[in-house]
């Protein structure tokens, strides 16, 4: 069986928007990810590589098995890692109240050996460095998606350039990328991140939909249209899950195929902002992803 590994955060989180308030709810990229994942997730199987502290509750280990999420490479030590944020009416970016690192602060990632193999690879917003060091302990992935964000491109932009150089697919936000490549053209940026190593760029807009960029050609996305915006703390991250999923599912890393890898994500995303937390991710169906990307093929017409 394909497999697929997923190296991010785990975390417990206290979300504040303009429509509620959640308080120690599950959290972090892998989380999100790896659940988005699932959903494609009929003939691979997912691991998970993260760190999660000895107070992690009992119910969301239960959650990731209920998902048949693998979690034999989670390190568990010290405290889980904690995010506190608030959005405003402008839901695009968060305001980061607290954060504490706890376990991730030392956490130092090894792949077991029955992953090595592993065809798929995602490597969620973390430090380069540490990207790079996981990265090193697969044999030859066929499909390596990185994420990044803006302290890491200010903090670490050498080690940021060799892990970009490596993978197969970059995915950035559209401030990320005006900040990579000192443009605030979004095309520009996409043609300049092209020429750091990877097949393919794809820029997320938020609420405007994602730019995909290759050697060979040029995809723009919607976003799905919607009117019940809740919280989207962990959009971008189910985006990267669902598309990797796609991907391994179908084992095919096409340009083609990678459009249609996107507009299941920008579909199953637009889920994850309906509530807080994995909430709504972990109530839908294939048939209502499904729907969702039917709805897509709709908007495109003329």
């Amino acid at each position: 069986m394909k497999k697929l590994v997923i190296f991010g955060s785990i975390g417990i989180d206290d979300i504040k928007t303009p429509f509620g308030r959640q308080k120690n709810v599950l959290g972090g990229s892998a989380i999100y990810a790896s659940i988005c994942a699932s959903y494609f997730a009929s003939n691979f199987s997912i691991a998970l590589v993260s760190a999660v502290g000895e107070d992690f509750p009992e119910k969301y280990f239960q959650t990731l098995k209920k998902k048949n999420i693998d979690i034999s490479n989670l390190t568990k030590n010290g405290k889980t890692f904690r995010w506190q944020g608030e959005y405003k009416y402008d839901m695009n970016e968060a305001q980061t109240i607290k954060t504490c690192l706890n376990c991730l602060e030392a956490f130092n990632p090894n792949i077991s050996e029955q992953h090595k193999n592993s065809e798929y690879v995602f490597l969620a917003n973390n430090d380069p460095d540490l990207q790079l060091k996981v990265l090193k302990q697969f044999t030859l992935p066929k499909v390596v998606l990185i994420d990044t964000m803006n302290y890491w491109i200010d903090k670490k932009y050498t080690s940021l350039v060799k892990v970009i150089n490596k993978s197969n697919i970059l995915l950035l936000n559209e401030q990320e990328a005006r900040q990579l490549y000192k443009t605030p053209n979004l095309i520009k940026a996409g043609h300049l991140a092209l020429q750091m190593g990877p097949e393919f760029v794809i820029i997320k807009k938020g609420e405007h939909g994602s730019l995909l960029f290759s050697h060979r050609g040029f995809f723009s996305a919607p976003a799905y249209p919607l009117e019940d915006l809740v919280d989207p703390t962990g959009a971008g991250d189910s985006f990267a899950g669902s598309l990797i999923g796609y991907l391994a599912k179908t084992s095919d890393a096409s340009e083609s195929n990678i459009r249609r890898a996107i507009i299941y994500g920008s579909s199953i995303a637009s889920f994850c902002t309906e509530d807080f937390s994995i909430n709504k991710l972990t109530n839908i169906s294939f048939k209502d992803i499904q729907e969702r990307y039917n709805i897509f093929n709709k908007i495109r017409e003329f």
